[in-house]
């Protein structure tokens, strides 16, 4: 079998559930070794278990916030020490927070844009300090059909996401 991805190294934000595990188990089922970042330990631990278990890759569980630069930095020195240059960077890492614009919880709009615009740009940055000089790297950022299209009580995801796209 011929796997597109095989021996390549992928990073993938909020990989512990949801859209970033299925990223995961995708790249690794084309041959990806897989280094998951998740905020919390637990599950991160065991959905790389998981990954790894299934297809056979090597999988780094590492727990941390990447809407914070120090913390993506921290990330970069774990995979530095623990597994090979990454090749791929999927920024996926996402929430969002429902509730009408006039009564929207100006700390809920700070979490929305740490999550899903400040994790991309920090998370970028520090693997682009190592894609560039190899001349060498994908980076793929997760939108949502929200980027284009909003509702009344989603207003500051919609910003958020829009954001992140490319159009």
């Amino acid at each position: 079998m011929d796997l597109a991805l095989k021996g390549r190294v992928a990073l993938v934000g909020g990989a512990s559930q949801g859209i970033g595990h299925a990223i995961a188990s995708l790249l690794a089922a084309e041959g990806a070794h897989v280094a998951m970042v998740a905020r919390k330990e637990e599950p991160l631990v065991e959905a790389c278990q998981r990954i790894a278990q299934t297809h056979g890759v090597q999988t780094w569980a590492i727990p941390a916030d990447i809407r914070k630069a120090a913390d993506c930095q921290h990330i970069l020195d774990e995979v530095a020490s623990r597994c090979p240059p990454i090749d791929i960077l999927v920024n996926n890492a996402g929430m969002t927070f429902r509730s009408p614009l006039d009564q929207f919880p100006v700390e809920q709009w700070h979490n929305i844009m740490r999550t899903n615009l400040d994790s991309v740009f920090h998370a970028s940055q520090a693997v682009a300090q190592f894609m560039i000089p190899r001349r060498r790297g994908k980076i793929i950022n997760i939108c949502s059909v929200m980027s284009e299209v909003s509702r009344p009580t989603v207003a500051p995801y919609t910003a958020s996401k829009g954001a992140v796209t490319d159009r």
